[in-house]
């Protein structure tokens, strides 16, 4: 049996493994939470370095990368920076294959039932190609990147104006440490409500797991919730706050999705080459297979 193994930033409190068939190869999945500790990530990494088909960097993202632009997250780098052997992905291949049919997957499956297209996002910076996808089939749309990720009270109302805030705020935050603009370890199960204003305003939630359950209001009935790397408790949360749907961007795998980093890496293992994928030949694959975002409909 293939294995891909994501060593995750995040807490350990979300551990799984599963054993699953990708286009009829077996492949072991695992996530191995480090609680936040960078050395440990670190060590990690260099233990799994070709003993395993493919590695994920979860909790994190090597880089943004915006309008063809790449800003590298430096302290990121410096966990993953002696990997030679086992092909290293943190997910924006996948990302990029599945989000940016996110709004057309909606129109499609839900249709009238999605009510006013109003859309708030934690973050358009972290997931380009799923705000691209709102964007251009009109949504009203809310980019919640200074509000979620540095708790400033600014929303962006266009992408055009998230893509400047992208060129102005990302050479610095990419220099500082990763853990002062995104949770890591036990600071992702901390719960702030905030910004109820906007989620009230939307009708639909999309982005971050972990950003959307930190600021979740207490109840919020009939929304639709956009996000991914789901537990069996994340979707109990969402269900005692009245959401209506919850769509995940990869498939269920008993009972909860993983990141999309891990997805990528069990597609690498799966493939058997060795390497990373091309963009476009990670959508030949996931169409291959009939990955497709999933809807659960919650009450």
């Amino acid at each position: 049996m293939r294995r891909a193994v994501s060593v995750s930033l995040g807490s350990s409190r979300r551990d799984h493994a599963v054993d699953v068939e990708i286009g009829g190869i077996p492949v072991r999945l695992e996530r191995i939470g480090t609680d936040g500790d960078f050395k440990k990530a670190a060590r990690l990494f260099l233990e799994l370095d070709g003993k395993v088909d493919a590695l994920g960097l979860g909790g994190a993202d090597l880089g943004f990368r915006i309008k063809g632009r790449s800003y590298p997250i430096r302290s990121i780098r410096r966990i993953v920076r002696e990997i030679r052997k086992t092909p290293l992905v943190d997910g924006s291949g996948l990302k990029g294959a599945i989000e940016s049919r996110t709004a057309a997957f909606l129109e499609e499956r839900l249709g009238a039932r999605l009510g006013e297209k109003r859309v708030l996002m934690t973050s358009a910076i972290d997931r380009w190609e799923m705000a691209g996808s709102f964007a251009q089939a009109g949504y009203d749309c809310v980019f919640g990147d200074l509000m979620f990720s540095m708790g400033f009270p600014g929303p962006v109302r266009s992408l055009r104006t998230a893509g400047r805030l992208a060129s102005v705020i990302l050479p610095v935050i990419t220099r500082l440490p990763f853990r002062w603009f995104y949770p890591t370890g036990h600071q992702q199960e901390e719960r702030n409500p905030k910004w109820g204003k906007w989620f009230r305003w939307a009708r639909i939630i999309a982005g971050d797991c972990l950003y959307i359950l930190r600021a979740l209001p207490e109840k919020l009935e009939g929304r639709i919730v956009v996000t991914n790397t789901t537990t069996p408790e994340d979707v109990g949360r969402f269900r005692d706050a009245g959401i209506k749907y919850l769509i995940t961007t990869t498939p269920v795998l008993q009972g909860r999705t993983f990141g999309t980093n891990l997805m990528e890496a069990g597609l690498i293992a799966a493939v058997g080459s060795g390497r990373t994928m091309s963009a476009d030949e990670i959508r030949v694959e996931v169409d291959r297979l009939g990955w497709t975002p999933e809807i659960r409909e919650l009450n």
